[in-house]
């Protein structure tokens, strides 16, 4: 597994600091997946709009944005 840095900002680290029974590193690795996900989700439907034919005017309708 690969390592990265975070910098954040001083009043948000010391709050965080209080609360040291949180798992801090699970929960910013758990929403970066997320976010990744949602990316990749609407790439692959952006992919799918462009691909369906320009007079299929329903093409919309298969995802709900």
């Amino acid at each position: 597994m690969a390592n990265i840095t975070l910098s954040i900002p001083s009043d948000i680290y010391l709050l965080m600091k209080k609360h040291s029974e949180v798992r801090w590193t699970e929960i910013m690795r758990n929403a970066a997946i997320q976010r990744l996900r949602e990316l990749e989700d609407k790439k692959i439907q952006q992919e799918a709009l462009d691909y369906a034919s320009k007079d299929w005017d329903d093409a919309h309708d298969l995802f709900k944005f």
